[in-house]
């Protein structure tokens, strides 16, 4: 469904499915549902004419709705002169290759030094105002340490035509990754849900598809080459969950070399890796396409792997000989 967008900030449309306020809003919208709930909280929701008044409210499909987004404010983040590399920028987005151990936004702990700070200094300031004070522009997000693509919204217009297509799952996402061991067999699609781990809060667990928590998660994954305690692999991904492909991947058995989480190095490995000083997950996002949200023709990136993933791959092929 097409969304109308104002200048003044305003996104009009109608519910596309039954369910909760705010589940349907941020389907229908683009927006995420923390957002949605924020905006409702503020009074900046109506439904059918009449203002939204609990994001549990149940709504039904085809009922219109009206969002007022309040005037961007000044990002809490300070500009920073980080260097980048840029795969791509126009006037409406940008596509960044984002080094392993940046992190992605301000939070808790990690203030400054951020790919948001970064950008606040590339773009002048220039990023959508939807992400809100501490996300501006920002539309997904890869992990501190996962190195490679993301694409980052300059307009609250290109913003809300990427968040859909995200939501839509549309969007064409390859990884490249590292495991412990070789998988079985050599090409699969490991489907799971993920959610918040019982033992461990901080952790994503695969759960099973019939469980009541978490999110629906499906990976592709291919074996590219194998060596003798570990594999290159290309993972596909049908759906966008935090920590999906590292999560996925140690549910058979094969966790992502190096990982802090959620990896046990092969005992044969732990010399080499740390030699190399090879302490993240080795997962790169390698492949990233979609269609323009404003141009409307298709775009794709790629961005080879970066040298401490090469040098890890060379050196587990001289192992294997």
């Amino acid at each position: 469904m097409a969304l109308a967008v104002s200048e003044s900030e305003i996104i009009t449309g109608r519910i596309a499915a039954s369910a909760r306020l705010d589940k349907a809003l941020a389907e229908a919208s683009g927006l995420s549902r923390a957002r949605v709930q924020a905006l409702i909280g503020d009074g900046g929701v109506e439904v059918d004419g009449v203002p939204a008044a609990s994001p549990s409210a149940k709504v039904v499909a085809g009922t219109p709705f009206r969002i007022v987004l309040p005037p961007a404010v000044e990002a809490q983040a300070r500009p920073q002169d980080i260097p980048l590399v840029i795969a791509h920028e126009d006037e409406h987005l940008i596509v960044v290759d984002k080094p392993a151990g940046m992190v992605v936004h301000p939070a808790a702990g990690n203030a400054e030094g951020t790919l948001v700070n970064a950008l606040l200094h590339h773009c002048n300031g220039s990023l959508s105002g939807i992400g809100g004070v501490a996300r501006p522009g920002i539309v997904h997000r890869i992990d501190k340490d996962t190195s490679g693509l993301l694409v980052v919204a300059k307009t609250n217009a290109a913003h809300e035509g990427l968040a859909a297509q995200f939501a839509e799952h549309s969007v064409h996402r390859r990884y490249l990754a590292v495991t412990a061991g070789i998988p079985r067999p050599a090409e699969g699609r490991i489907e799971g849900r993920i959610g918040r781990s019982h033992a461990d809060r901080k952790k994503m667990a695969a759960l099973s598809p019939d469980s009541s928590r978490g999110k629906h998660a499906v990976t592709h994954y291919r074996v590219l080459r194998s060596f003798c305690e570990a594999a290159l692999i290309e993972c596909r991904l049908e759906t966008g969950r935090t920590h999906q492909v590292r999560v996925h991947c140690a549910s058979i058995g094969h966790a992502l070399l190096g990982d802090p989480v959620y990896a046990r190095t092969p005992k044969p490995l732990r010399p080499l890796l740390a030699r190399l000083g090879f302490a993240r997950q080795a997962l790169h996002a390698a492949e990233l396409g979609f269609v323009h949200p404003v141009l409307r023709k298709k775009v794709h990136f790629e961005a080879v792997l970066p040298p401490d993933m090469q040098e890890l791959i060379d050196e587990l092929d001289r192992f294997d000989r």
